[in-house]
């Protein structure tokens, strides 16, 4: 179901690079919530020299040394180019504040910064997309069960994962405050459903797709310029 949105996607991206578009992507949610295979497909079909995937670790000591937004500005799109955070500078607010990474006065002065951060992509003309996939913490729980009992998986579970799953109600809190406190028409979140991940692909990917469209507006690709894929070459 995924495979017509993906050719929809990369013939948006076209005209979001003719039309000098900037779009920004933010995955967000639970560990083992699935970010992963959603950004696959999001990514799957669309030009590379087009789009980028972003992933957000913890701050390098030399990070640390210049004003914390300072790594994720370095990362905005260029114009028509579709940039995917996978995890973002939401960790402020939530596994820094989580972890005591971030004091409290710098975690609370943060939504500001955020706010004023989002609102200057989009006044810059940005297409801004904010995803949060959410699971319960019995389904969290079973995936990092399997993850940890596989040797080729148990790396994909780090000490901060289970951090938030110990606190998983504290934590549960605190997103739900981020979400609150910078959702806005320009920077809109998305709850998704993750507990079915062929369900929360499908619908990021229709969200992105709309969003887009609505854009773009009239100069959205109509269905004729929708791709397929290309034969293979001899």
């Amino acid at each position: 179901r995924c495979e017509p949105l993906q050719w929809r996607l990369y013939a948006l991206q076209q005209t979001l690079f003719q039309k000098k578009t900037p779009v920004v992507v933010v995955l967000e949610g639970w560990a083992a919530a699935g970010k992963g295979a959603v950004i696959s497909v999001l990514a799957e079909q669309l030009d590379p020299r087009g789009q980028r995937v972003v992933p957000i670790t913890p701050a390098q000591p030399f990070e640390l040394r210049y004003p914390w937004l300072h790594r994720f500005w370095l990362n905005v799109p260029a114009a028509g180019q579709i940039i995917i955070f996978d995890s973002s500078w939401y960790r402020r607010v939530l596994i820094e504040r989580l972890l005591g990474l971030a004091t409290r006065s710098e975690w609370q002065a943060a939504y500001q910064d955020i706010r004023d951060f989002e609102q200057t992509l989009a006044d810059d003309g940005t297409v801004l997309l904010k995803f949060w996939l959410h699971i319960s913490k019995k389904t969290q729980r079973r995936r990092f069960e399997a993850l940890l009992d596989d040797k080729l998986t148990r790396w994909q579970v780090d000490a901060e994962d289970l951090a938030q799953h110990q606190a998983y109600r504290r934590y549960y809190k605190m997103v739900s405050t981020a979400l609150e406190r910078t959702n806005a028409p320009h920077a809109p979140w998305t709850l998704v459903e993750a507990t079915h991940k062929p369900f929360a692909q499908l619908k990021v990917l229709e969200t992105v797709v709309s969003t887009l469209e609505q854009r773009l507006g009239e100069q959205a690709p109509g269905p004729a310029a929708d791709l397929e894929a290309p034969a293979a070459q001899d």
